[in-house]
């Protein structure tokens, strides 16, 4: 008899859940709390590995629940741009295929990847994690670039958080062989047995929030979650605290006490994420 109980009351929510799923996620909100059973403050399990792709320069993936984000970093040498000879630059690309999710479609990058792109770029120049004049070899003749893929493998909502850490973990597994260039033949001349890590200046993290009914504010938002709120809200910060970027497309207004909670949040969401990131790089360097 319980059996059969319990089984009807999981329809019972299942139906609710489809039928009406806003009124399902405010009978949790009221209550404090969310249909995964999380606290409207607390993230999901975050777990990172590094090194992941053995082809590739530097390499990280990233899972926040089910959200999964592998990052694969590419450098290559090229000519630097006339207007900074002394530089060379990274190339974020996000991809959002239909293996993720449901929601996207085969074909050119879409809104949501454009943007996200667009996001991890400005996030790069902000926070200047790199600097460009550490990937130039010969000031107006040779640089670095850095192709930094992201994609999504499973999108279960909060990507930017997913593809900063993967990103940041990436820029730091990531060697670059040793460079000189021949004085006669003016020709780039590699040697793939020295190789030396890309510099990291500063250690980025981002905390995604979405807010419903204009006023309850949550952290980590799921897909569905994103999908029945009225706001999408990241802060990036660094180690010392700095805000390096705000990210708010759209949507209803917050209060500045609101806005600076999340800063407050987003501050002590960066620590964990270099505490992990640290953590992680330790136990390949053991294992090797």
């Amino acid at each position: 008899m319980y059996g059969v109980v319990m089984f009807l009351l999981c329809c019972f929510h299942l139906t609710y859940r489809i039928a009406e799923p806003l009124e399902y996620h405010r009978s949790f909100l009221k209550e404090n709390c969310r249909p995964d059973g999380r606290e409207l403050s607390e993230f999901r399990t975050t777990t990172l590995n590094i090194g992941s792709i053995s082809t590739a320069d530097g390499s990280a993936l990233v899972k926040i629940g089910n959200t999964t984000i592998i990052c694969g970093i590419k450098a290559e040498l090229a000519n630097p741009t006339a207007d900074a000879p002394g530089k060379g630059y990274i190339v974020p690309n996000v991809d959002l295929p239909p293996l993720c999710s449901s929601r996207f479609r085969p074909g050119p990058p879409g809104e949501q990847a454009q943007a996200a792109s667009q996001f991890i770029a400005d996030v790069i120049e902000s926070s200047e994690v790199i600097k460009a004049e550490d990937l130039c070899v010969d000031r107006g003749k040779l640089c670095w670039v850095l192709y930094c893929d992201i994609m999504c493998l499973d999108y279960d909502g909060n990507i930017l958080d997913a593809c900063i850490i993967a990103l940041l973990a990436a820029l730091k597994n990531t060697q670059l062989p040793e460079v000189t260039v021949n004085k006669e033949t003016c020709s780039p001349e590699v040697n793939l047995e020295k190789r030396q890590r890309l510099r990291i200046h500063k250690h980025p993290a981002s905390a995604s929030f979405c807010v419903f009914d204009d006023s309850i504010l949550i952290v980590d938002p799921t897909a569905e979650e994103e999908s029945l709120s009225t706001a999408h809200l990241t802060v990036v910060t660094d180690e010392e605290g700095r805000l390096c970027s705000v990210h708010k497309p759209g949507g209803s207004s917050l209060s500045r006490e609101k806005l600076q909670d999340c800063i407050t949040r987003a501050t002590a969401r960066q620590r964990e994420i270099h505490k992990l990131i640290d953590k992680v790089l330790d136990s390949v360097k053991t294992a090797k």
